[in-house]
């Protein structure tokens, strides 16, 4: 306060106040009234931390709800049609009712590799439940090609049926059927230093290699089915756990391969090879729409997913 305010009169000095205290009044009722007509533009744009938090969830239940109500109306919608788990694409496989999980596991199966060839082979599919394989099962439709090869051949009549006999001609027959028995027995499996050739044994054949049975005999035929015929034996090392020591009593010496017409194959037909991935089929086909036909090996070195060593085992099995 100046000077000159303490020596007024006291009613002065009253006066003085009592008109300093209505300015501030009028002051602080044009400052309200201004706030209120034209906000503060940083406030309104910068929200607090804890209008952030409560923001946040609003945002994200909404994805997540419609992610849980997508998959409920792919179920509700699911369609009911013959389908080969080994050909089906992830839309014919949505279509059926199946998540997008298991499609996925059925995709990356078959891009390693794997092939159904029973229908229960599906039924071992990681994440399917009892109740959708029931419902499936009546449309699973495994493709001709897809089978084990076994199923080309049916099984054998037995050798000798049952027929009416004499007590003494079935005496003698009993008597020459024991006694040629051990010798068949004994002479069954190859001996040292005998072999077979792969190109032309059957699983008959197969089984008298020392340590192959008819589980391994089934592997052996249908393996070399799927490569289109064996070109060394040393393929054999890639069928899972196969007795390598048997390798000694098998020989390979016309090697006859069924060639796979890279330019014209489609997509399917490419990776049914055992040495032909999804990825590696997938960049055949594109390098196809994009640059023409394949004219050798050579334009495979330029796509990524082959290595030389893909290329070296695909080569007896490509034609153009």
């Amino acid at each position: 306060m100046p000077k000159a305010f303490f020596y007024m009169h006291k009613s002065d000095r009253r006066l003085m106040l009592a008109l300093l205290a209505v300015a501030a009044v009028v002051v602080a009722a044009i400052g309200i009234a201004g706030g209120k007509g034209r906000p503060d533009a940083d406030a309104v744009a910068v929200p607090s931390d804890s209008a952030r938090q409560q923001s946040a969830p609003l945002l994200t239940a909404p994805d997540a709800a419609d992610a849980a109500a997508s998959e409920v109306t792919a179920s509700a919608a699911a369609e009911r049609f013959a389908f080969d788990p080994n050909t089906a694409d992830s839309a014919e496989l949505r279509r059926l009712g199946l998540s997008s999980y298991i499609a996925g596991n059925i995709m990356r199966y078959r891009a390693a590799g794997g092939v159904f060839t029973t229908k229960a082979d599906f039924a071992r599919l990681y994440g399917l439940t009892v109740k959708e394989y029931r419902e499936l099962e009546p449309y699973i439709s495994i493709g001709a090609d897809y089978r084990p090869a076994a199923s080309l051949f049916p099984q054998r009549a037995a050798h000798h049926r049952a027929q009416p006999m004499h007590a003494a001609s079935r005496d003698t027959s009993l008597q020459t059927t024991a006694s040629a028995m051990p010798t068949q027995r004994t002479s069954f499996k190859l001996q040292p230093g005998e072999t077979i050739d792969l190109a032309t044994a059957d699983t008959t054949t197969l089984m008298r290699i020392p340590g192959i049975g008819p589980y391994y005999a089934r592997r052996i035929a249908e393996y070399g089915q799927r490569l289109g015929g064996y070109v060394s034996i040393d393929q054999l090392d890639e069928i899972d756990d196969f007795p390598s020591e048997a390798k000694q009593y098998i020989t390979l010496s016309q090697p006859r391969q069924h060639r796979i017409n890279i330019n014209s194959a489609t997509l399917q037909q490419l990776r049914r090879h055992p040495y032909i991935n999804f990825y590696m089929a997938r960049a055949i086909t594109d390098y196809r729409r994009q640059h023409g036909p394949i004219t050798s090996l050579s334009d495979l070195r330029l796509l990524q997913p082959f290595t030389d060593e893909d290329i070296r085992r695909i080569e007896p099995y490509i034609d153009y």
